[in-house]
């Protein structure tokens, strides 16, 4: 009697394993997890505690707490309460350590396999006879899509001339052309640039004339507006900015004195008066260095006309620049002139593209291509643009597919 009234509190747990066997254990809470552990294996695993290892292979997991019971422990000193749950688990089997002989055989596999170093190569290819390479050839193979676009932009110039001056619409078309060109200083302004500046204040003619001297950059606009705020020629306007309309009647007035003869002698006439207006257009376009650039080459000491011609040369990139003022300033500005071969793949499979056959028919075409050969960092802008853009990513996904073959 006295054993009963001392003994200890007997708690009934539920105890489940992974197979799904499940079932009641009744055990003093003064019982250690390993003896609770035993119970356990004797009940789901008869004869398995002839293995020693067996009791230490498994372990009891607190279902509501997820925690791992210690075999030393008590039920009582791991907080176990009656009617608990209790998951019996067994252990994975600790991964063993990979014996010498295979650690070996694998470093030997990698060495087999390990790509030759520069010695072994000019050994195994020391009696094999010398080549010359032609660097040149090897480079233009690399050659670079900006470089490529500026001669097919000038071949490309030429064919929309000729289409458009084929147009028994011609004068209408040219109108237009200059038309756009004329509105197109005032719709280049970015205006999330220019409401950028405006709201920190500077005027609208102001933050206007900045973007467009620093290529619609609004931190460099903004460096141009602080620098040149006590400047007295601040608000003046850009040159060429002003006497917009001139140069547009004069264009209208030759397109109208080309349409004006019907007969078969007005016909060279007309084509001459069409070749005007495209210098016209051409002239209106300009190449227009960045200022900054032009001043931070020309203090290295350079001329200020050989500085214009490397910004021209390297698409206004200041560090190109300098790196062609220094070399063998190559290509050479003449040589921007140059068209692509017309009979080569390239320009033959960009002319047969329906969507470029398509936009060299548009006058917007024409006006885009001549604005990218004189000024390459307003390309992105033409890209953009729902009339010109397509055609310019067709240019642009032929040359990549011919140049990887």
């Amino acid at each position: 009697q006295e054993e009963k009234i001392f003994a200890g509190k007997v708690l009934r747990l539920h105890v489940c394993t992974m197979e799904g066997a499940e079932w009641l254990e009744e055990v003093p809470e003064d019982t250690t997890v390993e003896k609770l552990k035993e119970r356990c294996l004797k009940h789901c695993l008869p004869g398995s505690l002839e293995d020693p290892k067996t009791v230490t292979h498994h372990k009891l997991i607190h279902a509501t707490s997820e925690k791992v019971l210690t075999d030393t422990k008590t039920v009582l000193e791991e907080n176990i309460q009656d009617r608990d749950v209790l998951l019996l688990v067994k252990k994975r089997a600790p991964t063993l350590l990979p014996k010498m002989s295979d650690v070996v055989a694998e470093e030997k596999r990698k060495q087999e396999q390990k790509a030759p170093d520069k010695d072994a190569i000019l050994k195994a290819t020391a009696n094999l006879p010398a080549r010359s390479v032609d660097r040149s050839v090897t480079h233009h193979n690399m050659r670079d899509f900006q470089t490529e676009l500026r001669k097919i932009l000038v071949s490309l110039i030429e064919v929309a001339q000729k289409l458009l001056a084929l147009n028994p619409d011609a004068v209408e078309l040219f109108k237009k052309a200059n038309a756009m060109l004329d509105e197109d200083e005032e719709d280049r302004v970015d205006e999330i640039a220019l409401r950028q500046l405006t709201e920190m204040g500077f005027p609208e003619s102001r933050a206007v004339k900045a973007l467009r001297l620093n290529h619609m950059s609004v931190t460099q606009a903004m460096e141009w507006l602080i620098e040149h705020a006590d400047d007295p020629s601040v608000d003046a306007p850009l040159p060429g900015s002003a006497p917009a309309e001139a140069p547009a009647e004069g264009a209208a007035s030759s397109a109208e004195a080309a349409a004006g003869p019907s007969s078969e002698e007005g016909g060279e006439e007309a084509k001459d008066e069409l070749t005007e207006i495209f210098k016209k257009i051409r002239r209106k376009r300009e190449f227009r260095p960045d200022p900054r650039a032009v001043i931070a080459l020309m203090e290295m000491g350079f001329d200020e006309k050989e500085v214009v011609d490397a910004l021209r040369v390297n698409n206004n990139q200041q560090n190109a620049a300098c790196e062609w003022l220094l070399g063998d300033r190559k290509p050479s500005p003449e040589d921007l002139d140059k068209g692509i071969d017309t009979n080569s793949p390239l320009f033959q499979a960009i002319l047969e593209n329906p969507v470029v056959q398509l936009g060299l028919t548009n006058p917007k075409t024409l006006l885009a291509f001549e604005d990218m050969l004189e000024n390459p960092l307003n390309s992105t802008q033409w890209m953009n643009d729902p009339e010109t853009g397509p055609v310019m990513l067709q240019i642009s996904r032929i040359f990549q597919t011919l140049n990887r073959t």
